[in-house]
C-alpha cells in the first residue's frame, strides 16, 4: 500500500514543486502580465481544445474500425477522455489501459485489439510530433543541441518500429506469450501500414497536432506575445516529447518547463513564457478532466469503479465481463 501511494504522491509532489518554482522566480512580472491579459482569448482556446478532442475521437474511431471494432464517435471520444483523465494521476501513462476494459465492456472488443488501438494512436502521435519538430528546426534560431537529439531520436525509434512491423509477418512462435506479442504487432501493422491507414491517419494526426499548437498560439496572443507560429510549434513538440518521459502524472511540470524554455529562447519574456506554458497545459488538462467526468456519466457506475481501481493499481482483466 505504501509503495502504491508513493508511486502517485511523489511524482505529484515533484510536479507541483516544478510549477511552484517556475511561478515563484518570475512572480512580480507574472502579476503584471496577468493584469494586461485579454481573457477573451482563453474562451477561444477552450473551444479549440474541445474541438481537438473530438478530432482525436474521430481518429480513434478510424483506428478501431481498421481493427474490426465498430463504435460511435461519442464512445471513442469518451474512451480517450477517460483514459487521459486517469493519466493525470496514474504514473507511466498506465491510464491508457483503461481503454481495453471500456472497449471490452462496450463493444466486446478483445484486449489485444484494444491494446493495438492504443499502440497505433501513440505511434502516429509520436511520429507526427517528431516530424513537425524536424520541419520547424531550420526556422528557429539558437536551438539547443538536445532539442535536435530528442527529435531525431524519436524519429529513429519510430523508424525502427516500422521495420519491426514489416518484419513481423515472417515471425513464428509456439510460445504462448510470444504469439500474443506477434498477434499484437500484426494488428498494429494492419491498422497503420495500409495505404488507407497511412494517408488517413497521418492527415488526421497533422490536423490534431496543429490544433494543439493553435491552442498555445491563442494563449500567447492573450498575453500580447507576438510569437511566430513556427516557434510555438517547436515549443509544443519539445514539450510533448519531454512529457512522454513519465516522470510526473500527465507530464505536469516537465511540459511547462520545456515549453517555457523554448518560448524564452525565441525572445519571449520569461514571465510571459511561463504563463503561456502553464495556462496552455492547464486548459488542456482542464478540458480533459471535464471530459473525463462527463464520460463517467456516459459509461455509468461500472466506469467509476474501473477508474478507482486504476488509481489504486488494481486493474484485473478477469474482473471485467
Amino acid at each position: 500500500m505504501i509503495k502504491k501511494a508513493a508511486a502517485i504522491v511523489l511524482p505529484t509532489i515533484l510536479a507541483v514543486g516544478i510549477i511552484a518554482y517556475m511561478l515563484y522566480r518570475v512572480w512580480d512580472d507574472l502579476l503584471v502580465a496577468v493584469q494586461n491579459a485579454v481573457w477573451s482569448y482563453l474562451v477561444l482556446a477552450v473551444v479549440i481544445c474541445v474541438a481537438a478532442w473530438f478530432l482525436r475521437g474521430f481518429r480513434y474511431r478510424s483506428i478501431l474500425a481498421s481493427l474490426a471494432v465498430s463504435v460511435s464517435i461519442w464512445l471513442s471520444t469518451a474512451c480517450i477522455y477517460l483514459s487521459q483523465t486517469a493519466n493525470l494521476i496514474v504514473p507511466a501513462r498506465l491510464g491508457d489501459l483503461i481503454r481495453l476494459f471500456i472497449l471490452k465492456h462496450e463493444a466486446d472488443a478483445t484486449y489485444t485489439s484494444g491494446l493495438s488501438s492504443v499502440v497505433v494512436e501513440r505511434f502516429f502521435d509520436i511520429v507526427t510530433i517528431a516530424l513537425l519538430g524536424a520541419v520547424t528546426l531550420p526556422f528557429v534560431l539558437n536551438v539547443p543541441d538536445w532539442f535536435i537529439t530528442v527529435i531525431y531520436v524519436a524519429l529513429a525509434l519510430c523508424g525502427i518500429f516500422v521495420v519491426v512491423l514489416f518484419s513481423v509477418g515472417r515471425l513464428r512462435s509456439e510460445n504462448k506469450y510470444l504469439k500474443i506479442g506477434i498477434d499484437l504487432l500484426n494488428q498494429v501493422k494492419q491498422a497503420s501500414l495500409s495505404a488507407k491507414g497511412i494517408v488517413g491517419l497521418s492527415a488526421l494526426s497533422i490536423v490534431i497536432w496543429l490544433t494543439d499548437v493553435a491552442i498555445c498560439y491563442v494563449i500567447a496572443l492573450m498575453f500580447g506575445a507576438a510569437v511566430p507560429f513556427v516557434v510555438v510549434t517547436l515549443a509544443i513538440v519539445i514539450g510533448n516529447l519531454v512529457k512522454a518521459v513519465p516522470l510526473t502524472p500527465g507530464g505536469v511540470g516537465t511540459y511547462e518547463v520545456a515549453v517555457a524554455l523554448t518560448l524564452s529562447l525565441a525572445g519571449v519574456d520569461p514571465a510571459v513564457a511561463t504563463l503561456i506554458a502553464v495556462i496552455d497545459h492547464l486548459v488542456k488538462n482542464g478540458v480533459t478532466l471535464a471530459g473525463g467526468v462527463v464520460s463517467l456519466y456516459v459509461f455509468g457506475d461500472w466506469a467509476v469503479t474501473l477508474l478507482r481501481r486504476a488509481f489504486s493499481h488494481s486493474l484485473d482483466v478477469s474482473e471485467v465481463k
